[in-house]
């Protein structure tokens, strides 16, 4: 059963559920699309960003049952480049979407530390527990295994600390919270060899991920120091770490904030990240992109809408239109 908040918090998405849906009817739209010569891929843009991801699934059942193909595998068949991967990240469920980024960012030529960072500071505990069920059941592989073989340093121990979410079920206490400063002083100042003293205190803050909590550890932070959290991790530390750390802060402060700058960077100077574009505007289209869309217009001086309509093309850019749901000008 949804939360109360998991509800509100859903209807911040630009996405919603089609009404008068019929599954049957949006499978025969589709199967016209890509029979016989050329595809119309306009029909299949507006029919998909018009559908909640709950729907998708079962047009994509009902596709099977109508017509004994995969339907992903058709449009696949059907589409190229960079709005093949939008229309396929589209027809993915959230979960399952967030597992294959992960495992492609671990296992791909390098690791992307940056899908990483992305997914682990921003998901609920609730979803990382999700997160790591679907990798197990998926690749019959430990995704904290996985990780800890590709990373190292101070990241990989954060990001563990980060996928052990349901070792902690204790509320924070003030006393954490001391133990917390002296852990980030101790920190700064030995760097590498010191490590481990309060480690366990900072699992549990940064574990709870109690964003309540969080914001008063960076107010008597920034009384008991005249530094912003951020500005202390950026003088303090660098690299993988300091995304991380950064990437935590922020999303404590306002995930959509979080992913407002993250979309503002991936297309800002030359050429655009698609990767990740594509990722955030999917993975938060039914959650909190009508959010992201006011932080980025109130942080950035230009909409979302303008930065997407100048940055991309073709269908590519109709569907991110699409999925953005409006112009903030």
């Amino acid at each position: 059963p949804l939360s109360v908040s998991s509800m509100l918090q859903a209807s911040r998405g630009t996405v919603k559920a089609g009404t008068n849906f019929n599954a049957g009817a949006d499978a025969e739209v589709l199967h016209k699309a890509m029979k016989g010569l050329g595809t119309d891929e306009d029909a299949i843009l507006q029919l998909l960003t018009a559908r909640s991801n709950a729907q998708r699934q079962g047009i994509k059942d009902t596709y099977k049952t109508l017509f004994g193909k995969d339907l992903i595998d058709d449009l696949k068949g059907e589409l190229g480049g960079k709005f093949e991967s939008l229309i396929v990240a589209l027809m993915t469920p959230p979960i399952a979407y967030d597992v294959t980024c992960l495992r492609n960012a671990i296992k791909g030529a390098g690791t992307d530390e940056k899908v990483l960072v992305e997914i682990l500071a921003s998901r609920t505990p609730q979803q990382v527990k999700d997160i790591i069920a679907a990798y197990r059941q998926e690749y019959d592989d430990d995704l904290e295994e996985d990780v800890c073989g590709d990373t190292s340093g101070h990241f990989k121990r954060l990001l563990v600390i980060l996928l052990q979410v349901n070792m902690i079920f204790s509320s924070l206490s003030v006393y954490i919270e001391l133990v917390f400063f002296l852990w980030l002083q101790a920190l700064f100042k030995a760097g590498e060899q010191k490590y481990g003293t309060d480690e366990q205190s900072f699992v549990t803050i940064l574990g709870n991920r109690s964003a309540e909590h969080l914001r008063k550890v960076f107010d008597a932070y920034m009384k008991m120091t005249g530094y912003e959290m951020e500005e202390s991790i950026q003088r303090e530390t660098s690299g993988n770490l300091s995304a991380l750390l950064l990437a935590v802060v922020k999303c404590a402060r306002s995930v959509p904030a979080y992913f407002a700058e993250t979309l503002y960077y991936a297309m800002k100077g030359a050429g655009t990240d698609d990767d990740t574009l594509i990722r955030v505007m999917v993975s938060r289209s039914e959650v909190d992109l009508l959010d992201i869309r006011s932080h980025f217009r109130r942080l950035f001086a230009c909409s979302l809408h303008s930065m997407i309509r100048g940055d991309t093309g073709g269908d590519y850019r109709k569907a991110l239109l699409l999925l953005c749901g409006g112009d903030d000008a």
